[in-house]
């Protein structure tokens, strides 16, 4: 898809320092999956307490 957007030169061109990308495109995407994915981690969190394991971690540890 392709879409035109103004951003910052300057947050542009950190970020780009930061995500260690050669292109714009390529930055804007790493952010985007970066965001999606912490976004996702954090939803986990709603899980908390609320489900039952059952099963010995030791045991799964030395399996892998």
């Amino acid at each position: 898809m392709r879409t035109n957007i103004n951003i910052n030169a300057d947050l542009m061109k950190e970020a780009m320092s930061m995500a260690l990308t050669k292109t714009k495109k390529e930055t804007v995407e790493k952010a985007l999956n970066e965001l999606i994915e912490n976004r996702k981690r954090k939803q986990i969190l709603n899980y908390r307490g609320k489900l039952n394991w059952t099963g010995d971690l030791d045991e799964m540890r030395k399996t892998m």
